[in-house]
């Protein structure tokens, strides 16, 4: 039991590396910068092997989906070229992650592997198992921090158990030790490796093709590290000192869009968290505070998944398995098409559609409409972001529904369920957002853009709408369903 208390730990098998290639398994950590398997590996001044896996086999991590696998695929391009430049091979293979790591080991004659740990239930179980193998055939193995700035296993209350609060978990963080500062880009290696047989990435076949929905994606996103940077660096310059208000506002450019490139390990929460510390000076502490708490949040959602690795499959408050969720598969497809009625809602729905990406206010508003408006299951509304976001993460997309759904840990209350007309009109207040991303609304005035259905009829034919052909009507009526879904949570409560 030693060694998989060690990995669930953080920490690394002990032992002295010899003179023999280092295999450096990527998993989701596709950068040179501030990685810390890397840099070890090319400091040990052995040759370096760099592996990536594709595991789909029933024990891995959860399948991609297919905005995550466009994304993937590009990051390994950015990846390959990084590594190159250090004169370190890339290496790509699919299949079952332990006999693929043990395959290259003997082929290379590898008497070290070193990774960044992940904290995702499936991995750390495929960890553990292996270096314990491997530990046992003489092979050493090493293990480093960069996914998360906390150890999920030594992060604990005052009582010694996790933490199923945000807040006391942020000041706990928050007054703790600081995060280690990042590192740069390791040395070229001087040591060729031996060459190795290896997947073609094509070969894959991460990219859409019939047909290939990926346009919109590829017009707003840049993966692998550089593309990292530059968004960050973007933000840092713009919207990052007014951050506190404009994040809320999704007709703006005013978050980071950092998820995706945190998502793949593309950038480290060390390197967000040092360069919102140094710059910009003048920023104000209300603004970087409040980005500081976001990512902490994504930290709070690893904490959680930690603790419970079914998160995206049951219900943190067990209380919820009475909820009685319906099966609506009309109203489930207008809402996953953007074609609720509801102006907010779809152009949400349809900005995830279009780009792979939603403003976080958006999400939680189209998450309340899909869970309390229409009463079906939160996994449902799950399921469809994991196939469709970008940054599509095991901790923070489960983590998220739940808290909306009213579920999760230190959930919003049930009975919290969002007029999306009052969203709409305090986030969006110009309608820019919807005219946006529904425009057959665009020639709708300012005082009807969040609720067409009031438009009078002459308003509407000056705009060039017909409710119900070129826009649909509200597939529910928000007073009745509200009422609905207190009239449900009513009985969950009474049956608890």
């Amino acid at each position: 039991m030693a060694p998989k208390a060690r990995e669930k730990d953080g920490g690394a098998t002990d032992g002295a590396h010899a003179g023999g290639p280092v295999v450096v398994w990527f998993r989701n950590d596709l950068r040179v910068k501030d990685n810390l398997a890397l840099s070890k590996a090319v400091d040990s001044d052995a040759p370096v092997i760099a592996l990536f896996i594709l595991d789909e086999t029933a024990r891995a991590p959860r399948k991609l989906g297919g905005a995550r696998r466009w994304w993937l695929h590009h990051s390994l391009v950015a990846l390959e070229a990084s590594l190159a430049a250090l004169n370190i091979p890339l290496i790509l293979k699919s299949g079952e992650s332990e006999k693929l790591v043990r395959a290259v080991v003997d082929e290379s004659k590898a008497d070290s592997v070193f990774w960044n740990r992940r904290y995702d239930p499936p991995g750390i179980a495929i960890d553990t198992e292996l270096k314990a193998a491997l530990k046992d055939d003489g092979i050493h193995v090493e293990s480093f921090d960069g996914q998360l700035l906390h150890e999920p296993s030594k992060t604990t209350t005052g009582s010694g158990g996790h933490y199923k609060v945000y807040t006391p978990f942020w000041r706990a963080l928050d007054a703790g030790t600081p995060p280690r500062d990042p590192i740069g880009a390791p040395r070229k290696v001087t040591n060729n490796a031996k060459d190795l047989s290896s997947d073609k990435l094509d070969d894959w076949k991460l990219l859409p093709t019939k047909p290939d929905w990926s346009g919109g994606i590829a017009d707003s996103w840049t993966p692998g590290e550089a593309g990292a940077w530059k968004c960050l660096d973007d933000f840092i310059a713009g919207p990052f000192d007014a951050y506190a208000e404009g994040r809320d506002l999704p007709d703006r450019a005013g978050t980071s869009r950092m998820s995706p490139h945190l998502a793949f390990g593309e950038i480290t929460p060390y390197q967000i968290w040092a360069e919102t510390s140094r710059r910009p000076k003048e920023v104000a502490s209300e603004d970087r505070t409040t980005y500081r708490k976001e990512i902490v949040w994504r930290e709070f959602s690893y904490h959680l998944l930690f603790h419970k690795p079914d998160l995206a499959e049951a219900n943190y408050n067990a209380a919820f398995d009475a909820m009685p969720w319906r099966q609506d598969k009309d109203a489930l497809r207008a809402w996953q098409r953007g074609m609720t009625g509801y102006p907010i809602v779809d152009a949400g729905m349809r900005q995830l559609w279009q780009t792979g990406w939603m403003h976080n206010r958006v999400r939680m508003i189209v998450a309340s409409f899909l869970t309390k408006h229409l009463l079906i299951d939160w996994r449902i509304g799950e399921d469809w972001f994991w196939d469709t976001l970008v940054d599509a993460d095991p901790a923070s997309n489960a983590a998220q529904w739940q808290w909306v759904a009213g579920s999760g840990a230190d959930a919003s209350p049930y009975f919290r369920i969002f007029n999306p007309m009052l969203q709409g009109s305090k986030f969006d207040q110009k309608g820019d957002y919807v005219r946006r991303f529904v425009p057959e609304l665009a020639k709708l005035s300012d005082k009807y853009i969040q609720t067409p259905w009031e438009a009078p009829t002459e308003v509407l034919s000056r705009a060039g709408i017909t409710l119900g052909k070129d826009y649909p009507r509200p597939i529910v009526d928000h007073q009745k369903a509200r009422q609905r879904a207190l009239d449900a949570y009513k009985k969950l409560k009474e049956a608890a």
